[in-house]
């Protein structure tokens, strides 16, 4: 067990039966006004007497509690079990341990007297935070205080899509990978046969090829390198309806190409620019995803936070790929975008957002303007550099990236 914290204040009020006392003296002491008994104010004296009292019998204690596990991480529908034991540090007893619906959560509550075992999974990734309601009575059974415990939280991790995603071809940084290049060096893809020069090693020396020739020749073989993948998420506020609901996808997205990017053996960063902007600087290894998750979550001490509507120079290694995703409304995640392809960075945007971004119905002719301004917008970007792809629901990331035209060349960088 681990505790959750040092201790919460309880907050003490009458108990139901210190207010069974209170009216039956209250109503002894009625009858005796009424009838003019004296006798019944000597019945209600005891019951007079136990409610004078009471101010100096006012209990104080805190209480605590012990998690098994006061962070649990999981993935959407896993299942997470939870053991919570609570003590109080004063003559009171716990009758009551509580979880009330938690929203998007789903918990399975066994409660004894003092330990609550939850079972939870939920079907959107999030962080649930799981509080405990303890109600415990007074020694004397004259109060009943009530605290709120942290008992633990739940970071719920999006899945993404088994697929692979892929990433534009482009220059990469001279790093031994798993992405074929047309460079001549060490690898494993044949390139070509030409004359052994002082240098050569004489593994690569062709014997067959010499031999036929009078003459040492060598076989070229075509590099393989790995590349820098940075994913950039937009957190700008979205209007409501279909540019809100994009959001999830940007989030599944993101997922999808880090994860793919660290199973091929490449480094792998996120930045996210909008309300809270953060950053994670580029890595491989399995706890790198992990990371970049928490990343996504707000959560953990890894990502470091930002200022200003711009990606910090130190979070996009020299020559990195950036794949954004972004429903493209926001004008500062557009100058952003071009920003990094002015650095000399490969850009792609991946348009989430499905149709216009109104609710309800629209006239015809709006929406018809509305798309031929998103068009032009898709021109202009694409101008300076920056490719945009849209992402239909139908299609799998994938299938998308695979529309990003070739860029060989970079961008040079400006002073």
């Amino acid at each position: 067990m681990n505790p959750v914290d040092d201790g919460v204040e309880l907050r003490w009020g009458p108990s139901p039966m210190a207010a069974a006392i209170a009216t039956c003296g209250a109503a002894a002491l009625a009858a005796a006004v009424i009838a003019g008994s004296w006798q019944l104010v000597v019945f209600a004296a005891p019951f007079l007497g136990v409610l004078v009292s009471i101010a100096w019998q006012l209990p104080a204690g805190t209480v605590k509690g012990e998690a098994s596990q006061p962070l649990s991480r999981c993935f959407e529908t896993e299942d997470v079990e939870v053991t919570v034991s609570v003590s109080v540090d004063s003559a009171a007893t716990v009758t009551k341990l509580h979880v009330p619906p938690i929203a998007g959560l789903q918990c399975d509550v066994t409660a004894d007297v003092d330990q609550v075992e939850l079972r939870c999974s939920a079907k959107r990734w999030g962080r649930y935070p799981i509080p405990v309601h303890v109600h415990v009575v007074s020694s004397s059974g004259l109060f009943s205080g009530t605290a709120v415990l942290d008992a633990a939280e739940v970071h719920v991790y999006p899945l993404s899509a088994p697929q692979n995603a892929g990433i534009p071809r482009t220059e990469l940084p001279d790093r031994l990978g798993t992405h074929l290049t047309r460079h001549h060096g060490p690898g494993v893809e044949y390139a070509d046969i030409r004359a052994y020069v002082p240098g050569d090693q004489l593994r690569t020396v062709n014997w067959a090829v010499s031999a036929r020739r009078g003459r040492l020749h060598v076989t070229e073989r075509l590099t393989d390198r790995a590349a820098d993948v940075v994913v950039l998420i937009d957190t700008y506020p979205q209007a409501p309806g279909p540019a809100t609901e994009a959001t999830e996808r940007s989030v599944r997205g993101a997922t999808q190409v880090v994860q793919s990017a660290l199973r091929r053996g490449d480094r792998a960063g996120i930045a996210g620019l909008g309300m809270h902007p953060r950053w994670l600087g580029a890595d491989i290894g399995r706890r790198q995803f992990y990371r970049v998750l928490d990343t996504v979550l707000d959560v953990g001490s890894d990502s470091i936070p930002s200022t200003g509507t711009l990606v910090p120079r130190a979070a996009i290694p020299n020559g990195a790929i950036v794949i954004a995703f972004s429903t493209m409304l926001d004008t500062q995640f557009a100058l952003a975008l071009i920003d990094l392809r002015k650095r000399g960075h490969t850009v792609v945007a991946i348009d989430v957002l499905e149709g216009a971004p109104f609710e309800g119905e629209i006239a015809p002719m709006i929406a018809r303007m509305w798309r031929i301004e998103r068009s032009a917008m898709y021109r202009d970007m694409t101008t300076v550099g920056v490719d945009v792809v849209a992402w239909p629901s139908g299609i799998t990331l994938d299938q998308a990236m695979r529309l990003v035209p070739e860029r060989r060349r970079q961008v040079r960088k400006r002073a």
